[in-house]
């Protein structure tokens, strides 16, 4: 026989349960839903923009590093970091350089797609000092535009860049750091995607 106690025990423990349980679907639904957040955060605050604006300076940075006199006189120590937010393996190949400003240099990352499916990405760019990045012209970048990777591929991405020697003498470190994010679907499944969709 069970006594008040006992009955006011389990309908307490049903009812945490049931708490438990909500909390847990909102926090499954909840990491869902980070992609499109972070995609519509992007959108509305124009942090894609900078790769946008980034690749129009590209031709300006061709022109730049072909003008531009080396300094011997001077050197810059350039640290590479790598983040990732999905099932990536990504990293630089060298982790640090010296470098002259008006060298054009050519550095390369390394992407893995752990995955067992086919994935896009796309690498957001940040600098430190903030105030290094005008000073920091790219050539050529895998950050220009959406990446594809085949499920358990590995690719190898190059980075050509020169740094204006206009660079402030106070600035001797610069940080280049990339966070890579899965995005969307592979532009190679959406085509294949549309042409099927075309031929119904």
């Amino acid at each position: 026989m069970s006594t008040p106690r006992s009955e006011d025990s389990k309908g307490l423990n049903i009812q945490m349960m049931g708490k438990l349980l909500i909390a847990a679907v909102a926090m499954f639904g909840f990491g869902f839903a980070l992609v499109p957040l972070y995609e519509k955060i992007c959108q509305i605050t124009g942090i894609n923009v900078l790769t946008a604006k980034e690749r129009l300076n590209t031709e300006e940075a061709k022109r730049f590093a072909k003008n531009t006199q080396i300094d011997y006189t001077r050197k810059v120590s350039v640290e590479f970091d790598a983040n990732s937010r999905g099932p990536w393996i990504f990293k630089p190949r060298n982790n640090v350089i010296e470098a002259h400003p008006g060298e054009l240099i050519t550095v390369v990352y390394d992407i893995h797609n752990k995955d067992t499916r086919d994935l896009s990405g796309q690498a957001i760019p940040s600098y430190a000092p903030k105030q290094s990045g005008p000073y920091f012209k790219k050539l050529e970048c895998f950050c220009f535009e959406q990446q594809d990777l085949r499920a358990g591929e590995t690719r190898e991405f190059p980075v050509v860049f020169v740094i204006d020697p206009e660079l402030p003498g106070g600035i001797q470190n610069i940080t280049l750091s990339y966070t890579f994010f899965e995005v969307g679907v592979p532009k190679s499944a959406a085509a294949a995607n549309a042409r099927g969709a075309g031929s119904l």
